[in-house]
């Protein structure tokens, strides 16, 4: 096995196969289906942990969609709020121990969904889904390898967000006659400049764990290329390699030119600090352009800017949502049906301009989106596409959940030998 299941997995996968029989007697037709469900009264559950500005927007475009599609099915908008997903998780697991799953729900594509509940046994595979509506070709085979284990395809990405990201206030680069940085020099250079001025040149909110790990990841990136950086969720390449150490030591000095408050900020306390120009910079993924609009009502281009994080020109850090269909549930085919909406190009269009994210699908439709989003759509099919640690896609949940332990202690102590050493027996349980 590739990993050590973390608590809340864990407990989940206790329950062994137990709900793995469930669906397999369903054999009935699609009609059949939809009124059995219907007289049992059965709901489309839709398990998230979407409730924030934007994304709870999205999703209920997403489930009016389906609605206008197939009022007879009732829907349930089963979102679980706090915690980025932790809360969410906890729950789910919960419910899978206990033989309930949702009808489908949210997982982010790769190591979550596939060392986690695929290795589990407990979702049911969707080649013919994927046959039926035509989409091997409309989502980049990156993405679906993302969503595979074993030759099998077991969920359906619903968006893309880029997490690879520099953000920057406009103004206050302008005032002190600065350009964005395009390499970590550049990005020292220009945070010595800020700091000489009073202005905090890196803002950071890791309150919650995974938002310094989503710093690291980024430098990690930045410094050894996106085919070495993948080699690392491999075991490929060792965390005491000389890169890595490179990269730590790349971390550090970043931090040397944050906020004092970090720790008790979230990533939208530091998206706060950047609109208002308190500090300069942050590394983040692009739902913080969804804040920024949506919230705080800034323009894009205008009072904000962006541009991939240093000497990761022509990379995309992927973070991509799912949903899938779990073995057990009681209307299979309902959820096929909603899948082949969120699936489709107008379900994504109706989505993610509200989310803040871009469509997975190659052919969804560009005039939808801002000048943001229409950027990241094309760079989306041109880049290199490296999978996100700190967001469940790189490697298995028990590993992150040690990453984001070392690496907020590191942030306190900056010691590069110790967390490298913890870096690299945490890495012992990763598949060579």
């Amino acid at each position: 096995m590739r990993k050590k299941a973390s608590a809340w997995l864990a407990l989940a996968l206790g329950v062994g196969m137990a709900l793995s029989g469930c669906s397999s007697s369903n054999s009935s037709s699609s009609d059949d289906a939809k009124q059995g469900s219907q007289k049992a009264g059965e709901k489309l559950e839709i398990f998230s942990w979407w409730t924030g500005a934007g994304e709870e927007d999205g999703l209920k475009a997403l489930i009016k969609l389906f609605q206008e599609k197939y009022p007879d099915i009732e829907v349930e908008n089963a979102a679980v709020a706090g915690g980025a997903g932790t809360n969410a998780k906890a729950v789910l697991a919960s419910r899978m121990q206990g033989n309930d799953p949702p009808s489908t729900f949210q997982v982010h594509g790769g190591a979550e969904l596939n060392e986690g509940w695929v290795a589990a046994g407990k979702m049911e595979p969707l080649n013919d889904l994927y046959e039926k509506e035509g989409w091997m070709d409309k989502f980049p085979k990156a993405l679906i390898d993302m969503v595979s284990k074993d030759g099998n395809i077991y969920s359906v990405p619903v968006n893309i967000h880029r997490g690879n990201v520099l953000w920057y206030n406009k103004k206050v680069f302008a005032d002190n006659g600065l350009q964005p940085p395009k390499t970590f020099d550049e990005f020292f250079q220009v945070a010595d400049k800020l700091k000489a001025k009073g202005i905090t040149p890196l803002a950071l909110g890791d309150k919650e764990p995974w938002a310094a790990t989503h710093l690291f990841e980024n430098v990690l990136l930045g410094t050894l290329g996106t085919e070495n950086y993948k080699k690392l969720w491999t075991g490929e390449l060792s965390f005491n390699d000389p890169q890595v150490k490179q990269a730590v030591e790349t971390f550090k000095k970043m931090l040397g030119y944050i906020n004092e408050d970090h720790s008790s900020r979230n990533w939208q306390d530091a998206s706060q600090l950047v609109a208002e120009g308190k500090a300069a910079m942050y590394v983040m993924g692009d739902w913080v352009k969804g804040y920024f609009v949506n919230d705080l009502k800034l323009k894009v281009n205008q009072d904000f800017g962006y541009v991939p994080v240093p000497n990761t020109e022509g990379k995309f850090m992927v973070i991509t949502d799912t949903f899938g269909l779990p073995k057990g549930v009681k209307n299979p085919d309902d959820v096929k049906k909603f899948l082949s909406v969120l699936g489709s190009v107008e379900g994504q269009d109706a989505f993610n301009p509200l989310k803040g994210s871009i469509p997975a699908r190659i052919d969804a439709d560009p005039s939808k989106y801002d000048e943001y989003g229409k950027q990241t759509m094309q760079d989306f099919k041109t880049a290199e596409l490296a999978p996100s640690l700190a967001h469940g896609s790189a490697a298995p949940e028990g590993f992150v959940t040690k990453v984001n332990q070392a690496v907020n202690i590191f942030v306190t102590q900056k010691d590069v030998k110790t967390f490298i050493d913890t870096l690299a027996s945490a890495a012992a349980e990763l598949k060579k």
